[in-house]
């Protein structure tokens, strides 16, 4: 292998060299004409210059200095600070071992490394939630590759608390903008009343016309408060075996007889059965299905009800022809006491997910054509 300068050696040596020749030749000709002085300087510039040539090829070069993983190391840390920051149990899990990944999973488990004994939830894979130190948390997993996964444990009583809080704040908004709607135009008609009778000579059928109408509010203003009471005091499911072909063969014909000019169909699978409140659950369901019968279209209006076993889970849609939700109101269907039928109270769909909810389930509304509410309900 030959040897070769860097660049900048090289260009050292090279001007080094040049300089060298030419204090060669001006010395030469400083020896033949006698200019000592001159002889003497080329003299010392050319050791000077020999000793720069020497140093620039004969001079090591600095070995590079080998990695010592200190980048490396820093990004380590930062991901151990975030892991260690995040208030989920994060774990590891690798066959028949399961690590705690950060501080909330170590102090769960409390273990430095590795959880001894394992859960049995954690070790099977198809098992969803675990119950650990009085509390209930669900399993997230993301499977790494065939014997390795991470799962992240949620807090379901918190997810619950949160929930719980959202829902009563809503209310508690949709509460105080009704009982305002409500009791403003009593509190008019009232000082309108007032005001009639103290005019001179009373017009009996202007204050009967007040009286009627004031009346009426106050009841309409009492239908809105007994229905908050029926929503607010839903009491908690009985769970039976409920053969659901004999639910929804019964529904098929309170729904004809309710609306005979709706077709519904009914598909479900025969001897399916499933544990819940079936008294709730037909509440839920004929909110949906009248529901759909409102909206589906006034010729040839249809309305399917179909009830299937998908994994460990009973899903039942409800579905109409008529011309869907926009998407500007999907997100106000399930409010409480929202409606855009005359006449509506719009607590059906607001009872029935809470039906959904108490069961562990859920009510949604799925895109697709015409409008789709679908039920969810686990295992009991």
């Amino acid at each position: 292998m030959g040897f070769r300068l860097p660049a900048s050696r090289s260009l050292c040596a090279i001007l080094a060299s040049i300089g060298l020749v030419a204090s060669g030749i001006a010395g030469a000709t400083a020896w033949r004409i006698g200019l000592w002085g001159l002889l003497t300087g080329s003299t010392l510039i050319a050791a000077w210059l020999g000793t720069l040539v020497w140093w620039a090829v004969m001079r090591p070069r600095a070995a590079p200095q080998p990695s010592t993983g200190t980048e490396a190391d820093a990004d380590a840390l930062v991901l151990r600070v975030l892991l260690d920051a995040a208030p989920t149990p994060l774990l590891a899990i690798e066959g028949n071992a399961v690590r705690a990944l950060n501080r909330a999973a170590r102090t769960l488990f409390a273990t430095d490394d590795r959880i001894l004994p394992i859960p049995a939830a954690l070790s099977q894979p198809g098992v969803s939630h675990l119950s650990h130190e009085g509390r209930r948390w669900r399993i997230d997993r993301v499977t790494v590759s065939d014997h390795r996964a991470v799962a992240a444990l949620i807090d379901i009583e918190q997810e619950e608390r949160v929930a719980e809080a959202r829902a009563t704040t809503e209310m508690i908004q949709v509460l105080g903008h009704e009982l305002l709607n409500g009791l403003a135009p009593i509190a008019s008609l009232a000082e309108s009343g007032v005001t009639a009778v103290d005019r001179p000579g009373v017009d009996l059928d202007l204050l009967r016309e007040i009286l009627g109408t004031l009346a009426r509010r106050a009841e309409g203003l009492q239908r809105f408060t007994e229905a908050y009471r029926a929503l607010a005091r839903l009491p908690g499911p009985i769970t039976r075996p409920t053969n659901l072909r004999e639910m929804a063969d019964d529904l098929a014909r309170l729904s004809a007889g309710r609306w005979p000019d709706v077709t519904l169909s009914v598909e479900v699978d025969d001897g399916l059965t499933w544990s819940f409140d079936r008294d709730q659950i037909d509440q839920a369901l004929w909110a949906l299905l009248q529901n759909a019968a409102e909206a589906a279209r006034s010729s040839e209006a249809r309305v399917n009800l179909s009830i299937n076993h998908v994994k460990a889970h009973l899903v039942i849609d409800v579905m109409d022809n008529g011309a869907g939700i926009a998407p500007s109101s999907s997100t106000l269907v399930f409010r409480p006491f929202h409606t855009t039928k005359p006449g509506g109270n719009g607590i059906g769909l607001s009872l029935a997910r809470q039906i959904a909810l108490a069961h562990g389930g859920s009510l949604t509304l799925v895109n697709g054509p015409g409008t789709i509410f679908r039920v969810t309900l686990p295992r009991a």
